[in-house]
């Protein structure tokens, strides 16, 4: 296929990304679903789900045709390095941009709509107002949230791919971050620094200090599932 041509690459970027969110939303339906009971409904969304993964991957594969792998008996210690390589390189570059450009465009513009233009659409509707207010608060907080979590993501994937090129070994700073503890489940690094605020935590408050009843802001898993945050770091091999 000839990706030179810029309509069809947007295309199969569309597309590879509309069959991704179908496979994200089905198992999301499928979860609920279960939720309620209904088995056949939730193998019906997984089944589903598991379909429009395979067609995610079929234009992916079209997309990048280096990451194609026909025989990898028949590739040698190097073919295969830079194969891992480029999936490293590629999820850095993803992860990057989302700590960088996509999650701090979207805080701004969720706290502009919030303070400025929606507020006028509001006026005569109070108790919707109160309720998109709302959405819009927590959007622009889970948006500032995850930017420092792609953050860690891509220096991990960074870690990992110069460990890949034999620099040493992937593993992690000896010394957590003073003061950072990070979520388990989501990776979510809380910063005393900024603390909390939308959930009752002042800037300044330590981890230690916090109530045993808070929970993680974005996936609301329970305080004992953080641990002492650590830098990753490339090690000696």
């Amino acid at each position: 296929m000839d990706l030179s041509k810029p309509g069809t690459l947007a295309n199969l970027e569309a597309a590879f990304g509309g069959e991704s969110m179908a496979n994200r939303k089905y198992l999301f339906f499928a979860q609920v679903a279960q939720q309620l009971g209904h088995k056949e409904l939730a193998r019906l969304f997984k089944d589903t789900a598991n379909q429009e993964t395979e067609h995610a991957f079929a234009h992916f594969r079209l997309l990048h045709p280096e990451l194609v792998v026909a025989d990898p008996d028949g590739l040698d210690p190097t073919q295969k390095q830079a194969i891992l390589a480029r999936c490293l390189e590629l999820a850095i570059e993803g992860e990057t941009y989302e700590y960088t450009t996509m999650y701090p465009e979207f805080a701004a513009r969720a706290r502009a709509e919030r303070d400025a233009g929606a507020t006028a659409e509001f006026e005569g509707q109070i108790a919707e107002s109160q309720d998109h207010a709302g959405s819009f608060r927590t959007a622009a907080r889970n948006f500032g949230l995850l930017s420092p979590i792609e953050k860690h993501h891509a220096e991990r994937y960074g870690v990992a791919l110069e460990a890949l090129q034999g620099k040493g070994m992937a593993g992690r700073a000896a010394a957590p971050v003073s003061g950072q503890w990070i979520c388990k489940v989501c990776s979510m690094i809380y910063d005393p620094t900024v603390g909390d605020p939308d959930s009752g935590i002042a800037a300044g408050t330590p981890f230690e200090a916090i109530p045993d009843s808070w929970s993680c802001p974005i996936c609301g898993t329970i305080k004992a599932n953080f641990v002492p945050y650590h830098e990753p770091e490339l090690q000696p091999a």
